[in-house]
């Protein structure tokens, strides 16, 4: 074992050479090294078997089940008023303060809020946008980061007696938001075959139950392992070992739904499935293209490095279907504690964002990236040599000829009409980016969810590629990553399919042969547990019958399993749609202190810029039986594989996790003297060959790619839809029933909806309507929604999810990343009198 704390005390806590100074700035680049992992999926290797997927009975799923897979009908109010053009401001604050006091209290909201994001204290359970190197806010937070953490701080219990006095069927009636509020969890649970209610079971007794179940399966692969984002990475790293150790890849997560298209898309162009800037290159650049991405709800701390660029300079061009605050004027809740900014910061409409705001039709991304590159092309043909950086394309890159050529042979007609953008404001937009070389593309799940969500990242990175905006200061690709440690998640090995070199590390390390066949993504693995090849279904945190697509399909599956495990710190509608048999395992979360033998320990997370930084708890968890996600691993794996493992070391890990760091350290590359390197304040970079032009694909070049932009019929009276968040709910969590932003307040059910489609329609604001989604032949309808006008393209709707879940079916996935296509679902809106639900004698007994 390496010289670290774990064998040399005296060694712990040192800081001589904990120095954020240590951390790369923009300009002061070290060698990167090769890639931790690679990042892209191979659809030849998957365990796909082909099989005709019946669509689930959506609409009557409800009278089918008394545990609803979906949130309840009932509205709970709408009440309209107009979008808001200004993001953040007095009214974050109010919020913050509100929420984290009403959750966990005064002191205990407070005391959280202090320690967020701090060097010495713990990583924001929400996005993953990185923290600043060096000076940080005494709030380092913002509105979404100060929910996420009242509610981990929440002082009500979630215990025994709350689910003696509620059956499943009773808590699948109330809403996401009240499941939520309902408390921490602080027992271990189980639902035994034919019970309704979930009782007290002792920690030993759960963890032999998972190994009897485990144990009693024909194959390994019988078993899946799903993990949440939200994990850090020493409990992540263990439960791969475990799931591998056990003898399966399953090992599907939240990234496969989300960042996977990202990670395909980059890996096979520039080598890295990661983006390349730091979070200084976002202060440096010149132009900031934000597309597919709403900071303002889902990662409001971007706005502040959003402000500072603009400060310095910068352009930014924003492409978004919707017309979102965030992306319009920023009040920086920061500037009210400064007397020489607060009063304009009270009274003006803060800073402007957007230069250029391009109001894209859903899925038409590609087309608009190659107008502009179109644009561009022309530009350098009547100044050569100015607009298109050749010393680096013809030094850095392969397959330019082939990239232009497709640009060329595409027509303004064909970029007009799938984009919705006239030629002429895509020439405003390729104005602002002719004779600018530092670049950045900032993107999320606007563009990972759709159809072509790979072919369009990869041609964002063609224009970079153009521009030469890869590999130095201020330039670089920014796929902003959504769950707390979702990308270090992966770093850690949650990928059904890692490298050969990773699975061979590891079995050196912990003496075993890892499995080497290809597991089970998310969207495979619901499939398998459908028909039946899957029988036990494990959770490391998350909700994935709420994050996933096709709700009601998920649900059968679920019911399909002998067993379901749920590792969890709230109640959540995922953990009422159960196996024959299941258990729910109450954990710590990032806020609260976690002490073993040799005291109290922390974690760590990665960001979405590759930082790795400590996650210290502040808080005392609440009284119960919690357990660290590291020490439930550790009893399952003990119990489940016995003398196939070293029992010794997973109690020494358990006992001490500077002991999973120095595994760590050996296994992957990047993470060497991991204990000490923690130990700096603010952490330390990882390894990105494309940060330094270290471009680590099979040739060493980064990769123009040609990609082709594909036309698809949509029926006469279809609409396509995208699923969103709204600001008071971050992933599946739901804080409460507001989107203040966009004007919504007291309700959930709704569909956003362009003024002409819904006169079309013979609708008015506010009319119920049903909406059903047809994807081969099959159809999925959700009753019970509210139309609401909203400035969108014509043609295009928008819903929350997971209420618009159900819509998306599990067999629509993107090319390539098998990533569901969350963002292009065809529907119809009708009427809600119009609907053929369920048979009136169903309806009759149901209501009776």
């Amino acid at each position: 074992m390496e010289n670290s704390p774990a064998t040399d005390p005296g060694k712990a806590g040192q800081t001589n050479e904990q120095k954020a100074d240590h951390a790369p700035k923009s300009g002061e680049r070290p060698d990167q090294g090769q890639a931790p992992a690679p990042d892209n999926y191979d659809p030849t290797n998957r365990n796909n078997v082909p099989e005709p997927i019946k669509a689930p009975d959506v609409a009557n799923a409800k009278y089918n089940h008394p545990i609803l897979a979906q949130p309840p009908e009932a509205l709970t109010g709408l009440r309209l008023e107009p979008r808001q053009t200004v993001a953040a401001g007095v009214t974050a604050v109010i919020k913050s303060m509100s929420f984290s006091w009403g959750e966990g209290g005064l002191d205990r909201g407070t005391k959280g809020l202090l320690n967020m994001n701090q060097k010495d204290g713990f990583d924001c359970s929400s996005c993953a946008w990185p923290d600043p190197d060096h000076h940080r806010s005494i709030a380092e937070f913002c509105e979404n980061g100060a929910k996420a953490t009242a509610s981990d701080a929440d002082d009500k219990a979630c215990g025994p007696e709350f689910f003696a006095r509620h059956s499943l069927a009773q808590l699948s009636q109330m809403t996401d938001r009240d499941q939520n509020n309902a408390g921490r969890l602080t027992h271990p649970l189980v639902l035994r075959p034919g019970d309704n209610h979930y009782k007290p079971i002792e920690w030993a007794d759960a963890f032999q139950l998972i190994a009897t179940e485990l144990n009693a399966l024909a194959s390994p692969d019988e078993a899946v392992f799903y993990t949440s984002g939200k994990v850090p990475n020493e409990p992540a790293f263990l439960f791969q070992l475990f799931a591998r150790q056990f003898g399966t890849n399953n090992l599907p997560d939240c990234s496969n739904m989300c960042h996977e298209s990202s990670g395909a898309a980059l890996s096979s162009t520039l080598g890295l499935g990661k983006g390349s800037v730091t979070l200084n290159d976002i202060h440096e650049a010149e132009v900031i293209m934000i597309i597919g991405q709403n900071p303002g709800t889902n990662h409001p701390r971007m706005l502040s490095a959003l402000q500072l660029a603009k400060q310095n300079g910068a352009k930014i061009i924003s492409v978004n279907p919707l017309i979102e605050a965030g992306l319009n004027h920023f009040k920086n809740p920061q500037d009210f504690m400064n007397p020489l900014k607060a009063l304009g910061a009270l009274l003006g409409n803060g800073t402007v964002i957007t230069d250029v705001y391009l109001q894209v039709r859903i899925d038409g991304d590609m087309a608009l990236l190659r107008g502009i590159m179109k644009h561009l092309l022309a530009a350098e043909e009547l100044n050569p040599g100015q607009v298109f950086d050749f010393d680096f394309i013809n030094k850095y890159t392969e397959g330019y000829e082939s990239a232009i050529a497709n640009i060329k042979a595409t027509s303004w007609e064909d970029i007009e009409e799938i984009s919705g953008i006239s030629r002429a404001d895509l020439l405003e937009a390729a104005n602002l980016l002719a004779n600018k070389k530092k670049i950045i593309i900032c993107w999320a799940m606007g563009l990972t969810q759709q159809r072509q969500g790979v072919q369009t990242i990869q041609e964002l990175v063609n224009l970079l590629l153009l521009k030469g905006a890869i590999g130095k200061p201020g330039a670089g690709t920014c796929p902003v990553r959504g769950h707390s440690n979702v990308q270090g998640d992966r770093t850690m090995g949650i990928w059904e399919q890692m490298s050969q070199d990773f699975l061979d590390r590891l079995g050196a390390e912990f003496n075993f042969t890892s499995p080497t066949e290809h597991g089970y993504d998310t969207v495979d693995a619901i499939k398998a547990m459908h028909r039946g090849d899957v029988k036990v279904y494990f959770g490391l945190g998350g909700n994935l019958l709420g994050a996933g697509p096709d709700t009601e399909f998920i649900a059968e599956a679920m019911r399909k399993q002998n067993l379901t495990v749920y590792v969890g710190t709230k109640l959540n509608r995922g953990h009422l749609t159960t196996g024959k048999t299941s258990l729910l395992l109450p954990c710590f979360t990032h806020a609260d202190i976690d002490m073993q033998k040799s005291g109290h320990q922390m974690t760590s997370c990665e960001n979405s810029m590759g930082v790795v930084s400590q996650n210290k708890g502040v808080l005392e968890p609440l009284r119960g039986q919690m357990l660290s996600e590291v020490a439930i691993l550790a009893g399952v794996a003990i119990a489940t594989l016995g003398e196939k493992t070293n029992i010794a070391d997973w109690v020494a890990m358990t006992e001490n996790y500077d002991v999973i760091r120095d595994h760590i350290a050996r296994v992957i590359p990047g993470f060497e003297n991991f204990n000490e390197k923690l130990r700096r304040p603010g952490g330390f970079y990882l390894p990105n060959g494309p940060r330094d032009r270290n471009f680590t694909t099979k040739d060493g070049m980064a990769h123009f790619t040609t990609t082709e932009l594909e036309r698809y019929e949509v029926g006469a009276d279809e609409l396509i839809l995208m699923t969103v968040r709204s600001h008071d709910q971050f992933n599946t969590t739901i804080y409460d029933y507001n989107d203040r932003y966009r004007g919504i307040h007291g309700e959930r059910r709704v569909l956003f909806m362009n003024a002409q489609d819904m006169a079309d329609r013979g609708l008015k604001a506010k009319d119920l309507i049903d909406i059903t989604s047809h994807y081969n032949g099959q159809d999925r309808t959700v009753e019970k929604f509210v139309a609401v006008p909203y400035d969108i393209p014509k043609g295009n709707v928008s819903a929350y999810f997971p209420e618009a879940n159900p819509l998306v079916p599990i067999g629509s996935v993107a090319k390539k990343s098998n990533t569901p296509t969350s963002k292009y679902v065809r529907v119809t809106v009708v009427p809600a009198s119009k609907t053929v639900g369920a048979p009136a004698e169903i309806r009759m007994a149901v209501e009776a």
